[in-house]
């Protein structure tokens, strides 16, 4: 069965495609080619009625009016080189500091101003349940050293798993770190996540200095607000930190095997989302700078804590922090990433 695609828009006098993946379960995943970017996945809930629960727009140009552009809460889309923040937007590798962009105060953002999420990916190997997408970064590309060779595979399973594999080869040393930015909302956006209950399988988290940047410094959660390896309704733990989640939870997987991290519900719709990864770093958001005016073309309200993000990835601030896991992927490397979520 050939996959379901049409024309999503034009960019840069190029057509954009929008690509349908499903299984046999009912779940119906779309993604375009801009930015490999998830802009809707639609799930059946407890009682069989199908639904969306991500942020996304129906068209190519929700991504581009003024309050998306202004607020830049890159709904859904695949980021790279690097996500997260880069202090002061460089970093020295091999004797060489290499400038960034800085996109967000003095540090750099999810790869810059023209990142991953702002390209027009190739498409490959698409089916009813599958799609290939590549890019090619260029070297010096938003400052970053080496030519790179870019792939990521989304995979919908019949065991309603969305299965991400990313893989990069680059020609020089380079820092690389590759996530999907979907914000869920198990609620189908009925309500904020805050009555959602979140768990997350560690006792550890980055720390952040007053710019949001990385310090390297690692802190123990025993005995702390924010501490999830037992359940908590997030609302609750806002409450308790005075703010939404900005998190960066780091987890002990040296040999980068496929370990659960986290698992997110719901009982407005009876569903929760695990997640499983190879990534050392999972950054628990919870959409507290997005925009109130931002909705679907349908009337689909977003907005601040009306989505979380599992943003899976390298230690934020990587490239400054020393022995950090695999910030930087050497030249003739292959980074491999793999991430799953498993809506139940």
């Amino acid at each position: 069965m050939a996959e379901t695609k049409s024309t999503f828009g034009n960019y840069q006098n190029q057509d954009i495609y929008l690509y349908t993946l499903s299984n046999d379960t009912g779940m119906e995943l779309k993604i375009t080619n801009y930015g490999a970017t998830i802009t809707s996945f639609i799930v059946p809930n407890k009682n069989g009625t199908l639904q969306n629960i991500v942020c996304g727009f129906d068209t190519l140009e929700g991504y581009f009016s003024d309050v998306y552009q202004g607020n830049s809460p890159y709904f859904g889309c695949t980021v790279g080189r690097y996500c997260s923040q880069i202090k002061d937007s460089k970093f020295t590798l091999n004797g060489e500091t290499f400038q960034l962009a800085d996109n967000c105060g003095d540090n750099n953002l999810h790869g810059g101003i023209v990142g991953f999420d702002k390209k027009i990916w190739q498409v490959e190997n698409v089916d009813k349940s599958s799609i290939k997408m590549t890019l090619q970064s260029k070297d010096l590309e938003e400052g970053f050293p080496g030519n790179v060779d870019v792939s990521v595979i989304f995979r919908l399973s019949n065991d309603n798993e969305l299965c991400i594999d990313y893989t990069a080869m680059p020609d020089a040393d380079t820092p690389l770190s590759l996530t999907n930015h979907t914000y869920f909302n198990l609620s189908s956006f009925t309500e904020t996540v805050e009555n959602h209950i979140a768990q997350v399988n560690t006792d550890k988290r980055l720390a952040m200095d007053e710019t949001g940047a990385a310090t390297g410094e690692i802190v123990n959660l025993e005995g702390q607000v924010d501490d999830l390896r037992v359940g908590q309704r997030i609302g609750d733990v806002h409450d308790a930190m005075g703010d939404g989640f900005e998190n960066f939870y780091i987890f002990d997987n040296p040999n980068e095997d496929l370990k659960h991290v986290a698992s997110i519900s719901s009982s407005d719709n009876g569903l929760s989302l695990d997640v499983s990864t190879t990534e050392p770093c999972m950054l628990l958001y919870t959409g507290k700078y997005t925009s109130n005016e931002l909705a679907r073309e349908n009337g689909e309200q977003y907005g601040k804590y009306r989505g979380f993000c599992c943003e899976t990835h390298r230690y934020q601030n990587g490239p400054n922090i020393p022995g950090s896991p695999k910030s930087i992927t050497k030249a003739g490397e292959t980074f491999k990433s793999k991430t799953v979520f498993k809506i139940s």
